[in-house]
């Protein structure tokens, strides 16, 4: 179990040494895709040839850290700090942890709406309507009128058939990503992946949720949770927490005390 917080940590803290000099600002929009601005996601797409390529995200002084991934044409990711000035770097490893900075732009988010911007597929949070777990989310709410009706299959579903997967726990490498089918076949995850699946199957029912990650009084470990947006606020709902509990024969309460969480990341 320490060892899934020391790589979380690592996952959320991704400390880049990126010499000042390099700032670039690009000539060339190509590689950055701003269709999805009006939806509060941007789309990245660069070949990766054997060297590590990073996508940073700064507002401000927020800023989170992705690995772009090889073989795929394009990615999603959030632009979750807020309307507001962005600044786009695509950075390439030098050596270490150095970073010299490839292409470089600016953008604006304007939103009416902030929630939309949770309602997206993106890189950790990855669906396509035809999942076999969107589909089932879809079947589990046939019949439910309100959003909190919907939230509770969903959250019944996932507590009762996802067991927590210790081996990967003991094993789970540095750039792991949550996968939704990978999840729904084996029936298992850590809370990374459980969070991922519990956030798919509600954007997909147009419900905004988040993917949460931090510490909490529950656990002493390094966590991922969730915040759902229900009756016009947002609450916490922790499905990995939760299904532990089931397993033991108690039936927790669906919804958490926002003051018993800690929250470092939300995607």
């Amino acid at each position: 179990m320490r060892r899934i917080t020391l790589i979380l940590i690592a996952a959320v803290f991704i400390f880049l040494t990126v010499p000042a000099t390099e700032s670039y600002a690009s000539t060339s929009n190509s590689w950055l895709d701003t269709s999805g601005i009006s939806r509060g996601i941007i789309s990245i797409s660069y070949k990766i040839k054997n060297i590590k390529i990073k996508v940073m995200i700064t507002k401000g002084k927020e800023s989170y850290t992705y690995n772009l991934l090889s073989g795929k044409d394009s990615e999603q990711f959030p632009l979750q700090f807020g309307n507001g000035e962005y600044t786009i770097s695509l950075l390439e490893n030098t050596s270490g942890k150095s970073y010299r900075v490839l292409e470089q732009n600016k953008l604006q988010l304007k939103l009416k709406d902030e929630n939309v911007i949770y309602l997206n597929s993106v890189q950790n949070i990855s669906w396509t309507s035809t999942d076999k777990a969107i589909t089932k989310a879809k079947e589990l709410v046939k019949g439910k009128k309100t959003v909190e009706e919907k939230v509770k299959s969903i959250y019944d579903f996932i507590t009762a058939n996802i067991a927590y997967d210790n081996n990967l726990a003991k094993t789970v490498p540095t750039d792991y990503l949550p996968d939704i089918e990978r999840t729904l076949s084996t029936k298992k995850d850590i809370c990374y992946g459980y969070s991922s699946l519990f956030a798919a199957m509600l954007r997909s029912l147009n419900i905004p949720t988040k993917l949460v990650m931090g510490s909490t009084e529950y656990v002493d470990v390094y966590h991922a949770w969730n915040e759902v947006y229900l009756e016009d606020k947002w609450v916490t709902i922790d499905t990995t927490l939760d299904a532990g509990t089931r397993q033991s024969k108690k039936n927790p309460k669906m919804i958490k005390d926002n003051n018993r969480y800690t929250k470092l990341k939300q995607y």
